[in-house]
Order: structure tokens, then C-alpha cells, then sequence
């Protein structure tokens, strides 16, 4: 008698097969042409609390560590009159009655300060990292969630946008700015303009005078193409090799409008087939 297992009514559960999506590459003119294979990765489920937890890993890198000095706030001359006197222990100026150096009084030491030993840094695993850049490649062709995130886009507009070559030489923001008008993105970019306010707050004072929101990411195949569209609101250019969770979700909410050039799907091809994300 045969001791192999038939697999016919088997319920063990199995993983559905992913389609690989196609989207139309779309000309300088604006007009649909040959269809392109998506990478398998823009067909995975978004999550995102992975993406979130990946930004937020990024982000702590960029931490500079910081602290205060181990003396701020105790730089003083005080006395304390001891007990029984009928006024607060606090320690107060000598010859005087203010109170200095204990936290809860003017120009005291801070009660729990920033440490410079302190770890900033976060981790997260290599699989985790990954499957956050899949999951956030896979948002940038969901209209309902780049919709979700604030972005103006029509619903004739096919996600995620893929473009000819030639629109890496793009080297001036009008040219940048028609070729949007004709896919019917610039008003996109005009809600970043428009959004662009002073900063509350001492960031002001710190070189972020002014918070501009997010709006296209230009994905391209090397560094130093498509240089048009940096002028524009909101809009970041970013070469295919340094693409990271981060610029496809800022601030770790996932769905950000994104234009890629057939190349740059060519490069992106390349490096998730090489494990590299």
C-alpha cells in the first residue's frame, strides 16, 4: 500500500498567487503607450504598521545625541535653613529669601533632562525593513490610499505613474510644470504650494523657518536626472538606487503620489531581485 499523501481536499492553507501588475508607460505628451510588468512587489499588502515602524527606525538614525551640561541650574550660592522653620526646604540664595537651583524654581536645574548616553537609535529587522519597502511600493498604486493621504488626483489617473525615459532630461521647472498639467498632477503641486506656512514654535529660529507638505516623489534611474522637477512645491527627486521607505511614506503614512521612469522600474527590478531594499 502506498504511503504517499494525496493532495486532492487537502486543507492546508496555502498563500494565493500574486499577479504581476501592468500599467501603461506614458509619453512627454501625456498619451498611454506600450504596457510594462510591475516588480512583484508593488502586488503585496500594504501594512502600515510596518511601514511606520521603518520610517520611525529611519528617522532615530538621524538623531544627533544631545544633552545638557551636567551643572545647568546648579550654579548657585544657596543655604537651606533647615527644619522647623516654617518656610519650604528649598535651597535659597544666601543673604536673600528666592529659591534657586531645585527644579521647581526660576533658572533651577532641569528635573529630568535629555541624557547624552542616552540610545536614540531603533532597530528593526532585516525581513521587517524589507517588507516595509515592499508593502509601501505596494501603496503607491492604491488610489484609495494615496487619495487617503491628501494627494489631488483624477480617476482616470493610473497608479503608479510610469513614463518614458526621456523624462530624465527634464531640466526646467516649465517643462516640469506642463508635463504635470498634461497628466493633470499639477494641482497636486499647487496644494503644496498653497499648504506652505511659517512654522509655530522655536524651529523657526533653527533653520526650518517654513513647513512645506509633501507632494510628487520623481523616482529616476541614476542621480542627477530630472532636475526640472526640484524647483516645484512638494516635490522630491530621488534616484532609484537610494530609494527608501521614507521618501515612498514621509512621515510613516504610506500612499505618496510617485512618478516613475521606465528605467527606474528597470533599476527596481534589479534590486529587489538582488535582495537589496
Amino acid at each position: 500500500m502506498s504511503t504517499s499523501r494525496s493532495t486532492v481536499g487537502s486543507t492546508e492553507p496555502t498563500e494565493p498567487a500574486r499577479p504581476h501588475h501592468r500599467v501603461h508607460v506614458v509619453s512627454l505628451a501625456g498619451k498611454p503607450g506600450e504596457t510594462v510588468t510591475l516588480p512583484l512587489a508593488f502586488s503585496v499588502p500594504v501594512r502600515p504598521d510596518l511601514i511606520r515602524r521603518a520610517v520611525v527606525a529611519a528617522q532615530s538614525h538621524r538623531i544627533q545625541p544631545h544633552g545638557t551640561t551636567p551643572t545647568a541650574g546648579a550654579r548657585h550660592s544657596v543655604r537651606w535653613s533647615g527644619k522647623g522653620k516654617g518656610v519650604a526646604r528649598t535651597p535659597r540664595l544666601m543673604d536673600s529669601m528666592r529659591g534657586a537651583q531645585a527644579p521647581n524654581t526660576v533658572g533651577g536645574r532641569p528635573a529630568h533632562p535629555p541624557k547624552v548616553e542616552t540610545l536614540w537609535r531603533k532597530k528593526i529587522n532585516v525581513k521587517e525593513r524589507r517588507r516595509a519597502f515592499a508593502a509601501a511600493l505596494a501603496a503607491t498604486r492604491d488610489l484609495s490610499i494615496v487619495r487617503a493621504r491628501g494627494h489631488r488626483v483624477g480617476d482616470e489617473t493610473q497608479l503608479p505613474v510610469v513614463v518614458e525615459d526621456p523624462i530624465e532630461a527634464v531640466d526646467s521647472s516649465k517643462t516640469a510644470s506642463e508635463f504635470l498639467r498634461r497628466l493633470g498632477l499639477l494641482g497636486d503641486v499647487d496644494r503644496a504650494r498653497d499648504g506652505t506656512h511659517i512654522r509655530a514654535g522655536r524651529g523657526k529660529r533653527r533653520g526650518r523657518l517654513r513647513r512645506e507638505p509633501s507632494s510628487l516623489l520623481v523616482v529616476t534611474s541614476v542621480p542627477g536626472r530630472a532636475r526640472g522637477f526640484r524647483n516645484l512645491a512638494g516635490v522630491d527627486v530621488v534616484p532609484v538606487g537610494r530609494l527608501g521607505t521614507e521618501d515612498l511614506a514621509p512621515g510613516g503614512d504610506p500612499g505618496r503620489l510617485t512618478i516613475y521612469s521606465s528605467g527606474a522600474i528597470a533599476g527596481l527590478k534589479a534590486r529587489l531581485e538582488g535582495g537589496v531594499a
